[in-house]
């Protein structure tokens, strides 16, 4: 499927900023008209060949004759409706800010970094993601110390207490998330988070339209260790916060079972920018809705070696003006 215009039959998309659906050509507002198509292989818009755009896992792109925004109906209905979606709040000129904020003072990245040409291909996509939710009942026992010295005349003394340390936890987790995206990172999907689950929607196939989408590329349950593992981490990070009274404490005993609840399926949005340098690649990602900026800047060699000359000759310059004054 795709919109179109009511007005002026132009491809509509969905817009960050006004936060509803808008037509770059006449500057329409919430005048689409959608138009379905059900192949996986012919633009719904021009009728070209789009086999070469759509992989197995596609469920939202960009028609590479006519540039119009296409959404998969079979990707998007059935068992691949999205229970719900975070949609686009920051558009590409604000990620490409976000970005600049993030690596304006990198002395050493390279001119082309961020330039409008090395941007052009800087993407909006929505990345799968399941939602899990967890009954955690954690047990722990074990032996807690604390120690206090002190010196009286030229003795120094040591008492330590032992203490026999008990610990009983129940809690409930909601959303726990992890991507369902082979080709994103799992690392840096982790470091992307935390999004604001107060804005989730229901689904809507008009979200997608002006970006790129994935669909899940595995079952829920190949990604739900993931989850779990969170749960527990969170689990012990609450246990140590209630022990930090004990200098040290040596378990005998520490047990977490996790009893799964709901799951869902969701989409959250990134914006993705690959920059190539030095023969190699350099991924960027930008939490399409906080801003939040992840990825690591090349270091160009050229400008250090400027920079170098720079500085020596700035010092050069002023260690002779100060003989000068010396001699003088």
């Amino acid at each position: 499927m795709n919109f179109q215009c009511k007005n002026c039959g132009g491809n509509m998309v969905y817009s960050p900023k006004k936060k509803l659906m808008f037509c770059p050509y006449c500057d329409g507002e919430n005048s689409e008209s959608q138009a379905g198509n059900d192949s996986l292989t012919v633009c719904a818009s021009c009728g070209g060949d789009i086999t070469s755009v759509v992989g197995d896992f596609t469920s939202a792109t960009k028609c590479p004759y006519c540039g119009n925004y296409l959404i998969l109906d079979q990707r998007v209905t059935n068992e691949f409706k999205p229970d719900s979606i975070i949609p686009f709040a920051i558009d590409k000129d604000e990620a490409v800010q976000a970005m600049d904020n993030c690596f304006k003072k990198r002395l050493f990245a390279p001119m082309s970094f961020l330039t409008e040409k090395s941007l052009e291909e800087m993407k909006g996509c929505y990345v799968p993601f399941f939602l899990y939710d967890f009954d955690a009942k954690s047990d722990f026992t074990g032996e807690g110390t604390t120690s206090r010295s002190w010196r009286t005349g030229d003795y120094q003394y040591t008492e330590t207490s032992y203490y026999a340390v008990s610990r009983s936890l129940n809690v409930s987790f909601d959303n726990i998330p992890a991507d369902a995206s082979e080709s994103m990172p799992d690392n840096t999907m982790d470091l992307l988070e935390p999004f604001n689950y107060q804005e989730l929607m229901s689904f809507d196939p008009k979200y997608l339209s002006g970006f790129f989408g994935e669909i899940y590329n595995n079952s829920s349950a190949a990604y739900e260790n993931r989850a779990k593992d969170k749960a527990v981490h969170s689990v012990g990070t609450i246990m140590r916060d209630s022990m930090k009274q004990y200098n040290h404490v040596t378990p005998s005993f520490d047990q977490t079972v996790l009893s799964p609840g709901k799951v869902d399926y969701t989409l959250f949005p990134v914006w993705f920018y690959s920059y190539k340098f030095g023969g190699k690649v350099y991924d960027f990602f930008v939490n399409g809705q906080t801003g939040k900026v992840i990825g690591k800047t090349p270091v160009s060699k050229k400008k250090v070696w400027i920079y170098g000359l720079t500085f020596g000759a700035v010092i050069y310059a002023i260690v002779s003006i100060v003989l000068m004054l010396i001699t003088v």
